[in-house]
């Protein structure tokens, strides 16, 4: 299969030609259904004469190509309807009729309620692909895309996430004139996902009830069925926190397929050099040293300790807290004994064996380095965020 992309440069046209590489390449074992020999990637810097040579060779078209922000409002017709004319005279040129996807906005459904020169241009260019498809016989695909975020998304032009991302990301100042503003998001992920599933003939379709979309198996439009409405003063608060990671260590919570989840991995891609690494806090005395990792919201923290050759630390224990003790370097000894008891269980520990051994609340319990001249590295997790005020940490030998 080959398969033209017009627009390649783009936002969407970069991250959706990074994935048909992989597909083409056999490094995206999700997709075996879809084989990719040629990649043609059209955009305003392409000589024109290529398009003729990608639309008689091309077996499935993206056309993501499109103005945003023209100087003069009518180069939204010219280069949103104008361009999508000339690519399907040129495919029509050739008898070529390959399955074609456009990509619309959702400022199209406001014609006759609000006409902007952008959503009349799209609307425009939607008419034009159903009348190419009732002509030729070709499927189309046409996608209303709501506001679009994720990495490569270009800040300060027409995207507010990203704009938020990179100046939070850069500690640059942002504006924020109502924070109940609510936004339709759709992640890049979930829409090149869905551009993929256009190409195996696996498309959601819909209509519209207004400006909301209705998912509809028979729908003309097709849709990402997942997209997150989400205001901006939420977004702003989730980008604070994830900017204050590096400081407080804290992990904001993020569920699987939550738009927090989404947005942390678009907000990393902005971080400047400097940020992508950040110094974390050693306590070092002779013994060795204890450094804090990472603290989440729910699910406690990760820490690791380093004991020099011979040391022996912990001996205390917990009421109510839990560890896990993995160490992954180095040999060493952990024991436990049960409190008010003389039951010691003892634990051979290597980092040629990584496991994880449970700190039992009620137990105290400590680590020795065996070794004479190697340092034992163990990483831990704790149930909970060490709490100085309540530190359920209580002294005492295990022997």
């Amino acid at each position: 299969m080959n398969v033209l992309v017009t627009g390649a440069q783009g936002f969407v046209g970069k991250n959706l030609c990074a994935s048909l590489k992989n597909i083409r390449d056999g490094k995206d074992r999700t997709r075996q259904g879809i084989k990719i020999e040629e990649i043609f990637e059209y955009d305003v810097n392409t000589k024109p004469e290529l398009l003729d040579e990608y639309c008689r060779k091309a077996d499935f078209v993206f056309n993501l190509a499109g103005v945003n922000r023209p100087q003069n409002p009518e180069e939204f017709m010219l280069g949103n309807f104008g361009f999508a004319s000339k690519l399907l005279d040129t495919l029509k040129k050739y008898n070529n009729a390959c399955p074609v996807m456009i990509s619309s906005s959702i400022q199209a459904t406001c014609i006759g309620r609000y006409d902007g020169e952008y959503g009349r241009s799209k609307k425009a260019g939607e008419e034009l692909v159903f009348n190419y498809a009732e002509e030729t016989g070709a499927k189309v695909f046409v996608y209303r895309f709501p506001n679009l975020f994720g990495k490569w998304c270009r800040p300060n032009y027409n995207s507010a996430v990203a704009t938020f991302c990179n100046n939070i990301a850069n500690d640059l100042p942002i504006t924020v004139s109502d924070r109940n503003v609510q936004l339709e998001l759709l992640y890049i992920d979930d829409l090149v996902n869905e551009m993929l599933d256009a190409l195996e003939n696996k498309e959601h379709h819909c209509d519209f009830d207004g400006i909301n979309t209705v998912l509809a198996d028979n729908g003309r439009y097709c849709a990402v069925p997942v997209t997150h409405k989400v205001t901006l003063g939420e977004i702003v608060d989730l980008l604070e926190a994830f900017n204050n990671q590096s400081k407080n260590l804290v992990m904001p919570e993020i569920p699987d397929n939550s738009f927090s989840k989404k947005l942390y991995s678009t907000f990393l891609s902005y971080l400047p050099k400097e940020k992508v690494a950040f110094p974390l806090k050693m306590n070092v005395d002779d013994r060795g040293s204890f450094t804090e990792l990472l603290k989440t919201e729910k699910c406690g923290q990760f820490s690791v300790n380093i004991s020099k050759p011979g040391i022996t630390k912990g001996q205390h224990w917990h009421h109510s807290k839990w560890e896990f003790f993995i160490v992954v370097s180095g040999h060493g000894l952990i024991q436990e004994r049960k409190i008010g008891t003389d039951e010691v269980i003892s634990f051979d520990v290597s980092g040629d064996k990584i496991e994880a051994i449970h700190m039992l609340p009620g137990y105290t319990h400590n680590i020795i380095n065996l070794s004479e001249t190697e340092n034992l590295v163990t990483v831990m997790w704790a149930n909970e965020q060490f709490d100085p005020n309540h530190p359920d940490t209580f002294f005492e030998i295990v022997e």
